[in-house]
């Protein structure tokens, strides 16, 4: 089971490293509408990531609380918006389409600006990945196998397009390919040692599960509002990227559920 748990955690690597492959295919960095489209869809599945895999099994795992079950998710909501915030202003780094970067000033380059803004917002989908893992390989009833397996396709799913996302703009800057294709692969490596330490900490994990879900879902949802819902909707034909959060919402649904 544990070995099971381990491979399936590398799924959502696999999925940024496919996407970041893309600059050795494509001759130019990506339109403005298919990147609305991508920003949109990935918005989407952390959306439904967020409220079926993380918030609701939140507060079932503290059903015993009764009225009070929602204490622990909403604590854990705020402890993760905050948390991000708190990134926000601590780590240097530049976000797509954004001439000013944010976080304290550096002279670090606009590249290396670049896979900190992406990386930054892998932190809380890796995560997402460890926790619900290490609720499932403790016994959490709430928590299936494949319930586990679902989030961890939708996050591989939703990363395919940030791989994309973080490289081709990589190469537009002028870097070479390779180098541009492992700076989206790296932008991605977060969310695997997230994983994997969430995992191996799961004795510590359990007790705090609802605390823990919920915070994921928080620093996810901070992620969608502050950065990926203003870059799907910049610029003409802003609809695109509404069509596409609502796509990638709902194969996040449909996957959770159908799996769940």
């Amino acid at each position: 089971m544990i070995q099971d748990a381990f491979w399936e955690i590398l799924i959502p690597f696999l999925g940024t490293s496919l996407g970041a492959g893309c600059v050795f295919f494509l001759k130019n960095s990506l339109r403005d509408g298919i990147q609305r489209a991508l920003t949109g869809f990935a918005a989407g599945v952390m959306v439904a990531a967020s409220v079926w895999s993380l918030l609701i099994p939140a507060m079932e795992q503290a059903a015993d609380l009764g009225r009070l079950a929602f204490f622990p998710a909403a604590v854990g909501f705020w402890l993760g918006i905050l948390f991000l915030l708190l990134l926000d202003h601590l780590i240097p780094h530049l976000h797509q389409n954004s001439l000013q970067a944010e976080g304290p000033k550096s002279q670090l380059q606009r590249t290396t600006m670049m896979v900190l803004a992406v990386t930054l917002h892998n932190i809380p989908e890796g995560m997402a990945v460890g926790v619900v893992y290490a609720g499932y390989l403790a016994g959490t009833a709430q928590i299936t196998a494949a319930g586990a397996l679902a989030l961890s396709l939708g996050i591989a799913i939703q990363n395919f397009p940030e791989g994309a996302i973080i490289s081709m703009p990589l190469r537009a800057e002028g870097m070479k390919k390779g180098r541009a294709f492992w700076g989206g692969v790296l932008s991605g490596i977060v969310e695997l040692i997230g994983a994997v330490l969430t995992i191996l900490a799961a004795g510590i994990v359990v007790p705090a599960l609802p605390y823990l879900l919920s915070f994921a879902a928080g620093a996810m949802l901070y992620v969608v509002v502050e950065e990926l819902i203003p870059e799907m909707s910049q610029g003409q034909h802003s609809n695109v990227g509404t069509v596409f959060f609502a796509v990638g919402f709902s194969v996040m649904m449909v996957l959770d559920v159908a799996l769940g």
